[in-house]
């Protein structure tokens, strides 16, 4: 058995029937030419042959008695492959619109905790005769280092495919559950390395905490107290934050890399600057159409990684940085500095205090202390009236340079599909993949009912960044879009560029 660390049995017990904690991905394919066999069943077959390259598809959770401490993986002997491979057909005319409702329907259901946590669904009926690829695996056995490893057991360089090889046969157990005391001793073994590794770090967190304290830049106290204030004179009440229920809604947009990488040339920022003023620029158009843009500046709660280089533990180590996104600067390229120096001072600040925050800890009766108090917030919907942390959350995922293939069809596009949370409605990641930059923009249906008049001033938005690096191709747009009270409206322009839309 593999014990959970304290970060990934965090995703565990936070989850609700209105907050699953599952993350996702939707996947357009290309079928080969002459494609007669029936693609689903190959699907199987090529699933089946790879389920043991990645541990994910094979473990289960093992509750511990009375809840007492973290659940544990263990190996599930009877994988249920119709379970986790499923089939799913449009109804016709089978349009983008269609394949991102039924992709936020799936999204919205819980994973079967009995099982291993994964699902992966063929979605078939498009009228542009490709076919999609839905996953969904819990954020508690899924980080960047286990994702790409599920990404390596499922997808090939070349649409051949590769030769794989068996597993090594194992011993059967023939046991569905763990006995009793095999599992008090296993919690107390984990609670105890648990208790180790939090003694082992306190050199490492005193020395830290000694250089904030005593360094130049003033007491640790007064800096704390700084970012405070900051952060709660960056955070309004926006429509955003406020509790969610389960139903969701899902929009997928694409931009060109290369223009990305244009932006963030021209105006020396990085490119997840870029994406957080794309993003930052949208909500702007899209709060200012209603009336409902905030005086003060919007703020965004950004994942960032505190994994070493070198550390290939797959576990989740993760931190969270509130970055100021300057929705009440008019002019895009004074917003588009002001986050990227925002940015850059939530990511030194990280990097100074990161060996203060554990990845790993013990919490005695957490799963029912933990999930109580979650399910408390949300269900007395106290986010409804509570200052939230930020107004959404942004994320940016590990890119593939090289197309990719699976079960010999060719992967055209990769859009996250995240989770939205409450207090924090909606959910903003991308992806790079083969010369594209993908947009999973998903939400609570109750907050926002259609996702794609976002995603509309969202490609609308990069597309008046990337003019301004042109000179003044793009002077007079700029001029009105920095001056203009009112509302900016759509761009049917680039409402009708199908290669902007879901299927790329």
């Amino acid at each position: 058995m593999n014990h959970l660390s304290g970060m990934d049995a965090m995703f565990l017990h936070l989850e609700s029937a209105e907050m699953p904690m599952h993350i996702g991905g939707l996947h357009v394919l290309e079928l080969p030419a002459g494609q007669g066999g029936d693609f689903f069943e190959e699907v199987k077959a090529c699933v089946a042959q790879r389920l043991h390259l990645a541990a994910v598809f094979n473990r289960k959770l093992a509750n511990m008695p009375f809840d007492l401490s973290n659940p544990v993986w263990v190996d599930d002997e009877d994988i249920d492959l119709d379970h986790h491979v499923r089939h799913f057909t449009l109804p016709k005319p089978g349009s983008n619109r269609q394949l991102q409702q039924a992709i936020a329907r799936l999204h919205s259901s819980l994973l079967d905790r009995s099982r291993p946590l994964w699902e992966l669904y063929i979605i078939d009926g498009l009228k542009s005769g490709e076919v999609a690829l839905y996953t969904k695996l819990h954020h508690a056995g899924v980080d960047g280092q286990a994702g790409m490893e599920v990404g390596r057991a499922l997808f090939d360089m070349e649409p051949s495919g590769r030769k794989i090889r068996p597993p090594r046969p194992k011993l059967r157990r023939n046991q569905y559950q763990l006995g009793v005391a095999e599992l008090m001793g296993a919690a107390l073994f984990n609670g105890s390395q648990q208790c180790l590794k939090l003694v082992r770090m306190l050199p490492e967190m005193g020395r830290v905490a000694a250089d904030l304290v005593l360094n130049r830049k003033g007491p640790l106290v007064r800096q704390m107290a700084s970012l405070t204030k900051t952060r709660q004179r960056m955070t309004p009440r926006t429509p955003f934050n406020e509790a969610i229920t389960n139903q969701r809604s899902f929009a997928g947009r694409t931009v060109p890399l290369a223009e990305i990488k244009q932006i963030a040339k021209a105006f020396s920022v990085s490119l997840n600057d870029v994406v957080m003023a794309t993003v930052a620029g949208t909500l702007r158009r899209y709060l200012s159409e209603s009336r409902e843009l905030p005086s003060r500046s919007m703020s965004a709660a950004v994942p960032a990684s505190l994994r070493e280089l070198g550390d290939d533990t797959a576990n989740n180590q993760v931190s969270v940085l509130i970055v100021d996104l300057a929705t009440d600067e008019a002019d895009p390229l004074v917003r588009l500095q002001r986050i990227s120096a925002s940015a850059t001072q939530r990511k030194d600040s990280l990097s100074n205090y990161k060996s203060l925050i554990p990845t790993d800890f013990p919490i005695l009766a957490a799963p029912w202390l933990i999930s109580g108090a979650a399910s408390l917030y949300g269900r007395s919907r106290m986010a409804n009236w509570m200052p939230p942390p930020a107004n959404l959350v942004i994320s940016n995922v590990a890119g593939i340079p090289v197309p990719l293939y699976f079960a010999g069809a060719k992967v055209i596009s990769y859009y996250p599909v995240s989770i939205p949370c409450h207090g924090m409605a909606l959910n903003v990641t991308v992806a790079s993949y083969n010369g594209r930059m993908d947009y999973g923009l998903i939400a609570c249906r109750r907050t926002i009912a259609d996702l794609n008049e976002l995603g509309d001033y969202l490609l609308a938005e990069h597309r008046l960044l990337f003019e301004m690096t042109q000179g003044t191709a793009a002077e007079e747009q700029y001029s009105a879009t920095c001056t203009a009270e009112a509302p900016v409206m759509k761009n049917k322009t680039v409402r009708n560029r199908r290669e902007h839309r879901i299927s790329h």
